[in-house]
């Protein structure tokens, strides 16, 4: 049997990865050794953070070498087991890289967690109901201390994390208003993805359109983007309000020259007596299974909707992480890659 890997050729340079950077690659599975299992991988997750992978390993990893599997969690299924605690049939959910097949053998390096719920399909074990929804899940519940009644303001809105939070505030009785880049994904946020309201902050004054939705101000700050975004957003909150620090991908591309954006606001937070935090997910690694279960059935219920935005083959995950970076997806970005 054979496995299709794409591997890294070149580092990028620029805002946008070059298909360059990648060479398609084919190899043997080689036959599992005693604690080892084979996953037929399903769907591969896409995250901003892959393109410093390739850089500096984004100060998580070490860097790739020229030649290596590119990194990327996935979700599959067991299809051949020496391992006692994996057997054939399992879906996982951990890292599995940019390839068609992975063999793992279940130490913690990998981060492989059984996907326990079937109330959903599986692809969600990397979205919604996976580390991008825990990620919206612990960052708005327990960074973000949400409370009933609340104003909650989300930048990237439609992104993987950003579009599971409009009805995750819903569900504890507050109300959020997202940022989007068009008038298409504003209205996804309204209309689907439980969110009061909507700002295109490409085309509308995001100052006066937060005003209009919470003239009190803001009790929670869920930030995705950094920069100037988060700059307004710090002008507006309120007395004991939270900001949970989850991304910055509008500064991504301004690592390299030193240009990011100064935050002018931030002594709003000792004015205001509020506290802005940023979180690490596997921090809350003990609760993940509790969190998927919350959330599966609050799926079930209809009362959490999710956005999924899907290319299909390997090929494709070159194209799939552009799509962050040119503000293009709606919803998780994820890639299929077989049935």
């Amino acid at each position: 049997m054979k496995n299709k890997k794409l591997v890294l050729a070149a580092r990028p340079s620029g805002l946008l990865i070059k298909e360059t950077d990648f060479r398609m690659e084919e190899e043997d599975i080689r036959p599992l050794k005693n604690g080892e299992f084979l996953i037929k991988v399903l769907f591969l997750s896409i995250a901003p953070v892959m393109k410093f992978y390739m850089q500096d390993g984004a100060g998580i990893e070490a860097p790739l070498q020229f030649g290596d599997t590119m990194r990327g969690r996935g979700v599959g299924e067991v299809i051949e087991s020496k391992n006692t605690g994996f057997k054939v049939g399992d879906i996982v959910q951990g890292k599995c890289g940019w390839q068609e097949y992975k063999i793992c053998d279940g130490t913690p390096y990998h981060m492989m967690y059984k996907v326990k719920q079937r109330k959903a399909p599986y692809s969600t074990a990397l979205g919604v109901l996976g580390m991008t929804g825990f990620t919206s899940y612990f960052g708005l519940y327990h960074v973000g201390e949400l409370k009933a009644g609340e104003n909650v303001l989300v930048s990237g809105a439609t992104g993987g994390v950003g579009s599971n939070l409009g009805n995750l505030t819903k569900i504890k009785g507050a109300r959020a208003v997202g940022l989007a880049s068009t008038d298409e994904k504003c209205r996804l946020l309204t209309e689907k993805l439980g969110y009061i309201g909507a700002i295109n902050y490409k085309t509308e004054n995001i100052s006066e359109r937060i005003d209009h939705f919470f003239p009190e101000g803001i009790d929670v700050y869920f930030d995705n983007v950094g920069g100037e975004i988060l700059d307004i957003a710090l002008s507006k909150i309120r007395r004991y309000a939270r900001v949970a620090l989850c991304g910055r991908i509008s500064q991504y591309e301004k690592r390299q020259d030193s240009s990011e954006y100064d935050l002018k606001n931030w002594y709003k937070l000792g004015l205001n007596r509020a506290k802005m935090e940023a979180f690490f997910i596997y921090d809350f690694e003990e609760h993940f299974y509790q969190a998927e279960k919350e959330m599966a059935q609050w799926i079930a219920e209809g009362k959490l909707t999710y956005q999924e935005d899907i290319l299909e083959g390997l090929s494709q995950m070159p194209i799939a992480l552009n799509r962050l970076f040119e503000r293009k997806n709606k919803g998780k970005q994820l890639v299929k890659i077989s049935e």
